[in-house]
């Protein structure tokens, strides 16, 4: 079936399209899962495969499907496309404030990157790459949402506060907040502090019903 008339005259307008563009940041704080759970530690720098960062938590081809994918039972084997999860400080501080306490620290959440100089992270467009200085090319999946398994990891750094609230909380005050998760394009070494030039792709809003 044709999906656009035969004659060029009556080929459908097109949605307003934005040109591609670049934004150049900074990567001030890396942090990697090695202990066999999820919240990160920093370190200097990260060992990237087209795994992910090697020997952390989320690294690999593939994971089971959880919440996130309702489509699947969950547990079904998927591509791993959460190799890595990025955050911006500024972001985090807004969430914070909403949940009503002091911070909320990267790697309780399980952040790999911090960057810096780069607007509305959280909002960067899938398919969006990655290009850091030394190499490494990453590639957005899309923004990662808040949940309360993150939730409740950051309301036992607060004790003296309802931490079924508090955990619920993060839910909203982290949405579009939470930054991004990509996965590996071209492997090599980030080290902290590392420039990083984010390229947007021409966007485009689908007119279709």
């Amino acid at each position: 079936m044709m999906t656009l008339p035969m004659f060029p005259d009556a080929a459908p307008v097109l949605p307003d399209i934005r040109p591609a563009r670049r934004i150049k940041g900074t990567a001030p704080l890396l942090l990697a899962a090695l202990g066999g759970d999820f919240p990160t530690e920093a370190v200097s720098s990260l060992a990237i495969g087209f795994d992910g960062v090697e020997g952390d938590y989320h690294a690999g081809p593939t994971r089971k499907s959880g919440g996130r994918e309702p489509w699947y039972p969950r547990g079904t084997e998927i591509r791993n496309e959460r190799q890595l999860s990025i955050v911006a400080a500024d972001e985090l501080a807004l969430a914070a404030r909403d949940m009503g306490i002091e911070r909320i620290e990267p790697g309780w959440i399980g952040a790999n990157l911090v960057i810096e100089g780069i607007p509305l992270l959280s909002m960067l467009p899938p398919r969006t790459q990655l290009f850091f200085e030394g190499g490494v090319t990453l590639r957005i999946d899309g923004d990662n949402a808040p949940c309360r398994i993150a939730g409740a990891q950051i309301a036992r750094n607060f004790p003296h506060m309802d931490e079924t609230r508090l955990a619920l909380s993060f839910v909203s005050a982290a949405k579009r907040r939470r930054g991004v998760v990509a996965w590996v394009e071209k492997p090599g070494v980030i080290s902290a502090g590392e420039a990083v030039t984010a390229r947007i792709w021409e966007q485009w809003v689908y007119p279709g019903a």
